[in-house]
C-alpha cells in the first residue's frame, strides 16, 4: 500500500474525529451551562482507550471512531406515580418491560442531590438548545471548512489564460484525436505568435474578464479580423489575429455541434479562484438543499447501495459513503498526482460536506437522534404553552421512555445501514480521481 495513501486515511480520520469531538462540545457547553450533571465525554465507541477525571466528568476517547457521546443523568423521567423510596412492580409486557427497566438504569445515575440536575426536569427550551448544540456546531464547522475553500484557497475555474495544452493546429471536431499532423493547418493563434500564459484582456475592444467572455466573443464573431489584446510577462500588447470558421461543440450541450462559429484555437488555464464570503453562504445553501433531498431518498439511495455492493452495479455518486469510504477517499486525495493546493482543497470540501451531512442527518426527528429529542422538547414547550393559554394544570415532562421500542428498532436498522455502508465501501467504493 502507498504510503501516502495510508497517510491520507488517518489525517482523514483525525479531521472526522476533531469533528465528532466538537460535536460532542456542542452538547457538553450547554449542558453544564444549564446545569445538567454530565458523567462522560467520550469520542468513539468500543473499550476506553485513554480517559481522564476531571470534576464530576469523565472525559475519554475510545478504540472505534465511529461517533461519540455525553452521559448527562437523568434523560427519561421516573414512571408516573412511582415513589423513589419503594420497590416499583414489575411488567409482565415486552416493551413495557424495557420501558421500565430503560427508566431504572436512568434513575440509577441519580444520586442524593442530584434531583435539580437532571436533564428530564429542565426548562423545555434548555433541552432543545442541549440538543441543537451538536449539530449546530456541525454547521459551524462546515461554514469555517467551506470558507477556507472558497476564500482562502478558492474553486476551480478557467482562466483567460493559453494554457500549455494548447494545440498549434486546428483538429476538426469530427476527429478524436490530440495530436496534430504534419499537413494540419496552424491554428489563427498559433498564426499570431500567441504563446502559453499571454492573458487575453480584450476582443475589439471589448474587456475579457473570464474564459467564458472570450468564448461568446470569440464564437460570436465568426471568421475575420480582429484585435486581440493580451498581456505577456507583465506588459499590454495587441495581436492582429484572423479569425477562422469551426465547428464546435456546443457549450451547453457537447453532444451538439454548433456550425461555423469563429475559432481561435487556445485552451484556458485552471486556476483557483477565491471567491467572496457572500459566495460562502450560496455555495453552502445550495449543497445544504442537495444533502436534505438525500435525506428524503435516503431508502432509495440504501436499496442502490445494496445492489453495488452484493450485484455489482455502479456506485452512485450522490449516494450516501461511510467512514470507510471517506477514509479511502483522503487516501486515494494524498496518493494522486494532483498538485498540493488541490489536495487540499479536496480534503477541506470533504471534511466540510461530512459536517454538514452528519448535522442535518442529526436533525432527523427520531430517536435515538439529537432531533428526536428536539422535537420532544419542543413538543413539551407546545404543551405547556397551550395550558398556559388555556388555564390549566402544567402538563408533565414529556416521557420519551413511552417510545423506547421504536428508538431500539431505529437504532438497529441504522446499524444495519451503517454495516451496509461498510461493505460496500470496501467491495465498492466510490472514487474521486481516476
Amino acid at each position: 500500500m502507498n504510503w501516502l495513501y495510508l497517510v491520507g486515511i488517518i489525517i482523514f480520520l483525525l479531521g472526522l474525529m476533531l469533528s465528532i469531538a466538537l460535536h460532542e462540545v456542542g452538547h457538553l457547553v450547554p449542558a453544564k451551562l444549564f446545569g445538567v450533571k454530565v458523567t462522560q465525554y467520550m469520542v468513539g465507541f468500543g473499550s476506553t482507550a485513554w480517559s481522564r477525571r476531571k470534576g464530576e466528568t469523565e472525559y475519554g476517547i475510545k478504540w472505534i471512531p465511529f461517533g461519540g457521546y455525553i452521559r448527562m443523568i437523568g434523560m427519561l423521567p421516573p414512571r408516573p406515580g412511582d415513589d423513589p423510596a419503594k420497590v416499583r412492580s414489575t411488567s409482565t409486557g415486552p416493551f413495557q418491560a424495557l420501558i421500565e427497566s430503560a427508566r431504572d438504569a436512568a434513575q440509577e445515575e441519580v444520586q442524593p442531590g442530584d434531583d435539580d440536575r437532571v436533564f428530564y426536569r429542565k426548562k423545555w427550551w434548555q433541552k432543545v438548545i442541549i440538543m441543537s448544540g451538536g449539530p449546530l456546531m456541525n454547521f459551524v464547522l462546515a461554514f469555517v471548512f467551506f470558507s477556507i475553500l472558497l476564500v482562502g484557497i478558492g474553486l476551480p475555474s478557467w482562466a483567460p489564460v493559453v494554457s500549455p495544452k494548447t494545440h498549434t493546429c486546428v483538429i476538426p471536431v469530427s476527429e478524436q484525436r490530440t495530436t496534430c499532423k504534419p499537413d494540419d493547418q496552424l491554428t489563427p493563434a498559433a498564426q499570431a505568435k500567441m504563446k502559453p500564459g499571454d492573458r487575453m484582456v480584450s476582443f475589439d475592444g471589448q474587456k475579457i474578464n473570464t474564459w467564458e467572455d472570450a468564448t461568446r466573443l470569440i464564437r460570436g464573431h465568426g471568421p475575420g479580423p480582429v484585435q486581440l489584446g493580451i498581456v505577456r510577462d507583465g506588459k499590454a500588447m495587441t495581436l492582429n489575429v484572423t479569425l477562422i470558421a469551426q465547428d464546435r461543440p456546443n457549450l451547453q450541450d457537447p453532444q451538439k455541434i454548433d456550425k461555423n462559429v469563429g475559432f481561435l484555437g487556445v485552451l484556458p488555464t485552471e486556476v483557483m479562484e477565491r471567491q467572496s464570503m457572500g459566495e460562502v453562504v450560496g455555495y453552502m445553501g445550495a449543497l445544504t438543499a442537495r444533502v436534505a433531498g438525500s435525506l428524503l431518498n435516503l431508502p432509495e439511495k440504501m436499496v442502490g447501495v445494496w445492489h453495488a455492493a452484493f450485484s455489482g452495479e455502479e456506485r452512485d455518486p450522490e449516494g450516501p459513503v461511510g467512514v470507510v469510504g471517506a477514509g479511502r477517499m483522503g487516501g486515494e486525495i494524498l496518493a494522486s498526482d494532483l498538485s498540493n493546493e488541490k489536495k487540499i482543497a479536496i480534503f477541506v470540501n470533504l471534511l466540510a460536506g461530512f459536517n454538514l451531512a452528519i448535522g442535518m442527518f442529526n436533525l432527523i426527528p427520531l430517536l435515538p437522534l439529537d432531533g428526536g429529542h428536539i422535537a420532544g422538547g419542543l413538543w413539551e414547550g407546545i404543551k405547556r404553552a397551550y395550558a398556559k393559554i388555556m388555564r390549566r394544570p402544567e402538563p408533565k415532562y414529556v416521557d420519551i421512555a413511552k417510545v423506547l421500542p421504536l428508538t431500539y428498532a431505529i437504532a438497529i436498522v441504522m446499524m444495519i445501514m451503517a454495516g451496509l455502508l461498510v461493505y460496500a465501501d470496501l467491495v465498492n467504493p466510490l472514487t474521486l480521481t481516476g
